[in-house]
């Protein structure tokens, strides 16, 4: 029972970390997109490698979380979920 009591005692800082770490990923994403508006080309190049980078390390968990920050920001990426239906 302790060990139960417990767990519904530390939900509220697991909802708030996944909360911050979704929104980390979604400003990372769009300040990657940022630089796709800049007239250099290196710059340009810089974010598309950045943007694949980030594609690649984000949880397959959060993705969903994400993409409504994602959303909020007016990001132009969006995640797809690793789940088949």
């Amino acid at each position: 029972m302790a060990v139960f009591i417990h767990k519904k005692h530390h939900l509220p800082q697991t909802r708030l970390r996944h909360w911050q770490q979704a929104r980390t990923w979604a400003r990372l994403i769009r300040e990657a997109e940022a630089l796709w508006h800049v007239d250099v080309r290196a710059l340009q190049r810089m974010g598309a490698e950045e943007l694949s980078q980030l594609l690649e390390e984000i949880p397959p968990a959060q993705r969903q979380r994400i993409n409504r920050w994602l959303n909020g920001y007016s990001a132009a990426t969006r995640l797809h979920s690793s789940r088949r239906a």
